[in-house]
């Protein structure tokens, strides 16, 4: 069994945090979260590797642990400062603590005093944090992301240099939603490439169904004589790279659809770059259930995506 298995649940325990408030809010502020653990950790100049490990013991924290009593932005900062005792990248508390305080205040790092009471009490806020954090992950400090596994993918398709474009912004993404404790890193990082491989290709291109059949699809379809017919180990090379079985194929289109249903809850009007991703439609092989989300234009401020550098 893999080791991470113990660490991903049905979509149905999220409607139990123990936070306790509905659960499109809870969402939200998990979204909120996760973009100010990526900012503190990025002013760190943090690897990349040490910002999923900590935004996934975000989610794992919350599973066990109420938002009414750990505020989002000292559980961010504590798993930032664990992560870079773990990744090997290490950190001062003391300096986490001052950007903790910059981004809070919006002051300069630089303009932050040697003797500073709030820094004082931000890194006692992180050391106190920590501690629960260590108990809510159960010391288990191995985490792998659908990254390393696009990483693999990529060289098998070395020149789409666009849809790996696509693909690493919706798996960054992916950790603003609490996919990363509901299916596998190789089921994530499938859903980003077929999703990035749709948008790359157009609307008017295989629709994400059939890109994520189980089964190939049939070269025995005529073909209009003037069209070049799309190639079907093209458009499955996720599937058929991760090998997936037909549960994971399940897996994958429900990812597809909670990740789709994230940008959909966008505030369009603010983020009009989304727009073409917020439309795009979820397979329709997905498991019904009832959305999740709701629009996030009920609150201020909005999530800040980084699918804004696709162009």
């Amino acid at each position: 069994m893999p080791k991470d298995n113990q660490w991903l649940f049905p979509v149905e325990a999220l409607y139990h945090y123990p936070s306790r408030e509905p659960l499109h809010k809870t969402l939200y502020d998990l979204s909120r979260g996760v973009e100010f653990l990526f900012r503190l950790g990025t002013s760190l100049k943090l690897p990349s590797p040490a910002l999923f490990t900590a935004a996934t013991w975000f989610h794992r924290f919350y599973l066990r642990y109420s938002l009414r009593d750990f505020h989002r932005q000292d559980v961010a900062a504590a798993c930032i400062f664990l992560a870079t005792k773990t990744e090997e990248c290490g950190r001062k508390l003391r300096d986490v603590a001052k950007v903790y305080h910059s981004k809070l205040t919006s002051i300069d790092i630089t303009e932050i005093p040697l003797e500073c009471k709030e820094v004082d009490q931000y890194q006692t806020a992180i050391l106190v944090t920590e501690e629960y954090l260590l108990q809510a992950i159960c010391f288990d400090f191995t985490v792998e992301s659908p990254h390393a596994e696009l990483v693999d993918l990529f060289v098998a398709s070395p020149d789409d240099r666009v849809v790996q474009d696509y693909a690493w912004t919706f798996a960054h993404d992916s950790f603003r939603t609490p996919l990363c404790i509901l299916y596998p890193p190789r089921v994530i990082a499938a859903a980003c490439f077929v999703l990035a491989q749709y948008m790359a290709e157009g609307p008017n291109s295989l629709p994400l169904d059939a890109r994520i059949s189980f089964s190939a699809p049939s070269a025995s379809l005529p073909t209009p004589p003037s069209h070049k017919a799309p190639s079907p180990d093209a458009s499955r090379l996720a599937i058929e790279f991760f090998t997936l079985s037909e549960k994971d194929v399940q897996s994958v289109a429900d990812a597809l659809t909670l990740l789709l249903e994230f940008y959909s809850a966008q505030d369009l009007s603010m983020h009009p770059y989304l727009h073409d991703i917020a439309t795009v439609l979820p397979p329709k092989t997905r498991t019904s259930r009832d959305p999740i989300y709701k629009s996030f234009k009920q609150f201020v401020p909005d999530v800040v995506v980084s699918a804004r550098i696709i162009n």
